[in-house]
């Protein structure tokens, strides 16, 4: 329920909701590659879908990378202009993640029925000790809607003449709390607006402006980007639209 004190803003503020899905992300006890799950679920690290004709990713020292996110669209609540169907995954490497050494990879609905990648000998258990998750987890969703978000630069409405930070400074304390809970952002999700520790680097980009959010992993209790920081996908629409994760990218902050 919006707070009193947006009330007189709400027709306007409609305007600016997103749907979005909502990730929840179950810990799991199995160690990564000793993954119990099914190889096409929806899942932070563990073993991963991949076609046996397909390069599988490497990073830039030609180390292979470790498989951080999973998801299968079909287990997915469809959202506009995302994939019904199909695999997109998120590789990191091993040693240089922190440097955004990572590759955002789509397997379609006809790669899926394609012989699968079985041995994974190339990995071993020590490669997952300095990953931002460090558990294997698996993943169900929710579909919800975005109110905003005080972070996303593409949440650019004005309270009158207000930006979000100074009509937040004319509240009370207590309208505050308010305020942050009904614009959050936070959490695992597909879509949406996006929440940041720090700033959201398409508003120092013209190309990178109206890029949409694909993918944000948030803290947990296993799961962190350096500092309390958040792993983000972002990609153009139209390339959304065409499929072609290939222009998608990978940013993370902390603080």
């Amino acid at each position: 329920m919006i707070p009193d004190f947006l009330k007189e803003y709400e027709a306007d503020l409609k305007k600016y909701e997103r749907k979005f899905v909502r990730i929840k992300a179950k810990s799991r006890k199995e160690l990564p590659l000793e993954d119990k799950l099914d190889v096409k679920e929806s899942k932070f690290l563990g073993i991963p879908f991949f076609p046996r004709d397909k390069e599988y990713p490497k990073d830039r020292t030609g180390q292979p990378m470790v498989m951080t996110a999973q998801l299968n669209f079909e287990q997915i609540p469809f959202l506009q202009d995302f994939p019904k169907s199909g695999i997109l995954q998120l590789f990191i490497s091993k040693t240089d993640w922190y440097d955004d050494d990572a590759k955002v990879i789509y397997h379609s609905e006809e790669e899926l029925r394609k012989p699968t990648l079985s041995d994974f000998s190339f990995l071993s258990n020590d490669d997952y000790d300095d990953m931002p998750i460090i558990k294997l987890h698996q993943l169900t969703f929710k579909k919800g809607v975005d109110k905003g978000g005080s972070e996303d630069s593409q949440f650019d409405y004005l309270f009158g003449q207000d930006d979000y930070w100074d009509f937040s400074e004319s509240l009370t304390e207590e309208q505050q709390v308010k305020l942050g809970k009904y614009f959050d952002a936070s959490g695992h999700k597909i879509g949406g607006y996006a929440d940041f520790t720090q700033s959201d680097p398409r508003d120092y980009s013209s190309e990178r402006k109206e890029d949409i959010q694909v993918l944000q992993i948030d803290v947990d209790d296993h799961i962190m980007f350096g500092d309390s920081g958040l792993g983000h996908i972002f990609i153009a629409k139209e390339n959304l639209i065409e499929r072609n994760f290939s222009k998608a990218y990978f940013y993370w902050d902390c603080c």
